[in-house]
């Protein structure tokens, strides 16, 4: 992000905008979180780009930028996972939005499905070593009497495949994730059982009791 951002209103712009910024949960590449911009920030940034934005649309259009940037942090979390050892040092280095499709998106439209309409690259610092995450863009299917700009949104997140670790990773975590499931699910069975063996331990006690 620029030092010194474009918090000033854009020629011709009909009402004002907040300049203020929200803190993410996701860690930059040195101290502290990275920033979101601002509403003011985010129209100048669209209109740079040939958009034309409302401005009584811009406290809802930075609230789901918001909130996409956040379940794309969560979803790079879920994958790191793998690396326990990395996770209380994660962070975010750099990002960049990306024209081409990743071959994961081609090969899905070339089966019938809607191609995403944006995709970004996240590299992250993984215990000093660069990671890249390819974030593949999905617009859901608008409900009836929704406006478009609050249609839903899907990511897709995953490590890219273009090392040894990457594609390693991609290789193991349907398992990693049916494994864990597995757990979650036989968890409670176990506790149940472990309960209700502390149970008859401590009825069978007092009954031992008085036949002695």
């Amino acid at each position: 992000m620029p030092t010194q951002p474009n918090q000033q209103p854009a020629m011709g712009q009909r009402a004002p905008l907040s300049t203020r910024r929200v803190d993410s949960t996701i860690p930059g590449p040195s101290e502290g979180n990275w920033q979101y911009p601002s509403q003011q920030m985010f129209f100048n940034a669209m209109r740079r780009k040939g958009y034309d934005p409302a401005e009584h649309e811009m406290r809802a259009v930075v609230a789901i930028h918001n909130t996409v940037n956040e379940k794309a942090w969560d979803q790079i979390l879920h994958w790191e996972s793998l690396h326990p050892e990395c996770l209380d040092t994660l962070r975010l280095l750099r990002f960049q939005q990306k024209q081409e499709q990743t071959p994961k998106a081609q090969a899905f439209e070339f089966v019938g499905y809607k191609p995403p309409f944006d995709r970004h690259d996240w590299v992250v610092d993984r215990c000093g070593v660069e990671v890249r995450y390819l974030i593949d863009f999905y617009r859901g299917r608008p409900p009836k009497g929704i406006p478009e700009l609050m249609t839903p949104m899907y990511l897709d997140a995953r490590p890219a495949a273009d090392d040894v670790s990457g594609a390693w990773d991609r290789a193991r975590m349907p398992f990693v994730e049916a494994f864990r499931a597995a757990r979650q699910m036989v968890a409670p069975m176990m506790a149940g059982g472990s309960a209700a063996a502390a149970t008859s331990a401590a009825e069978a006690k007092p009954a031992a009791e008085k036949s002695q």
